[in-house]
């Protein structure tokens, strides 16, 4: 997608697009921002702080929830959508985007666990036929977690929001991309880069139906969000709608004349991100999903290293398998993020847990790639 700088909005003078489509736009007065729901407590102020005055131009809602060994916390702002006004739903779900890819890992490691994939072995072993000539070293399984496969991005509905958006009903099928992706052949051989890409765990997913014989969700399901006790967290397919209470999503979109409206974009068919930013959750499940995840309670040693192991032997790695080594003020935290539009979420955690933080908040440019203030606020007074 077209990547924008992020626009300020004046809160006075928001403007939503409903209806048919982007040409569709009229004016209402957006809702005044509200204090935050959050403790009361004096250590409580600096993230409560962080969150409130919404809605504004970056972000309309925010839901964080913090945990460890100084005590748990939780917190909402804003509204769940601008026309009525209601105040956020701390239990509201939301597209988690690529936070999938942590759901994923964690399924072809439960895999590995059982013996059912050999993480040193080609995907060519599981899916026969999926790489072309071009790929003369093979790519194995460790390669497309930690993103060092090479393959390269698959089509697309368009890099700009408008071409995308147009086609926010139409099913563009895992599948399809992949074998777009393959036909461009490899950008670097496996193992020599660190590129991350959504590809590598479209292909992940594909190996989870080949060995399992099912399709992802329900593996996924079976193996990963069961286990976890994430009872409100789904895969939705093609279906464009987010079931269940839950937040509108907006887009933000200049107007030649300078000027910016809002485009509701709640409702948007996610299936080619599929095993790799498909799911829907909320803050709770993927609090849960961490605390379980990295307690042992899904993934056994000494699979579970893998998840914390960056390869060393290429320069700049940040990647392990499906997550993200960050490193702040002297402490590492594992972490990863998504976004979709009008939706971006993050999670992230020390190893031995003593913290954790999940934030989601509906972002008016969820991918820009310049901050969203309100995330960098929840971070400094979470983690700093």
């Amino acid at each position: 997608m077209h990547t924008r700088r992020r626009t300020t909005l004046l809160t006075a003078s928001l403007v939503l697009a409903l209806g048919a489509g982007p040409l569709a736009a009229p004016a209402f007065a957006s809702p005044a921002p509200s204090a935050p729901v959050c403790g009361a407590a004096p250590s409580d102020k600096a993230l409560c702080e962080a969150i409130e005055g919404l809605p504004d131009g970056s972000t309309t809602a925010a839901l964080v929830r913090l945990s460890g060994t100084e005590g748990s916390w939780q917190g909402s702002s804003g509204v769940r959508d601008l026309v009525s006004g209601r105040a956020a739903d701390p239990d509201a779900r939301f597209r988690a985007g690529s936070t999938t890819k942590v759901v994923t890992a964690a399924a072809v490691l439960r895999l590995a666990a059982r013996g059912e994939v050999d993480l040193d072995a080609s995907i060519e072993r599981y899916l026969p036929g999926l790489l072309g000539p071009e790929f003369k070293k093979p790519v194995t399984i460790r390669n497309l977690l930690n993103h060092t496969s090479g393959i390269q991005p698959g089509v697309s509905w368009g890099d700009t929001f408008e071409e995308q958006y147009a086609h926010r009903y139409d099913t563009l099928a895992p599948r399809r991309v992949v074998q777009s992706a393959v036909a461009k052949g490899p950008a670097f051989t496996a193992g020599d880069q660190q590129q991350y890409l959504n590809i590598n765990y479209t292909i992940l997913g594909m190996l989870i139906e080949k060995v399992t014989g099912r399709p992802y969700a329900s593996e996924a399901t079976r193996l990963v969000l069961r286990p976890a006790g994430m009872e409100h967290t789904y895969f939705p397919g093609a279906d464009p709608r987010i079931r269940g209470p839950h937040h509108r999503g907006y887009q933000a979109v200049p107007r030649p004349d300078g000027t910016t409206r809002l485009v509701d974009v709640t409702e948007w068919n996610v299936a080619d991100r599929w095993a790799a930013g498909d799911m829907i959750s909320t803050t709770a499940d993927l609090e849960r999903l961490v605390t379980a995840l990295f307690g042992g309670q899904i993934v056994p040693e000494p699979q579970l290293r893998e998840m914390f192991t960056v390869p060393t032997d290429i320069k700049g790695a940040a990647y392990s398998a499906g997550l993200t080594r960050w490193e702040h003020e002297g402490t590492v935290y594992w972490l990863k993020t998504g976004a979709r539009p009008g939706y971006s979420t993050a999670i992230a955690a020390t190893e031995d847990l003593s913290r954790t933080l999940v934030y989601a908040l509906t972002d008016t440019d969820a991918k820009d790639t310049t901050p969203n203030p309100v995330a960098e606020r929840i971070k400094r007074a979470a983690l700093g």
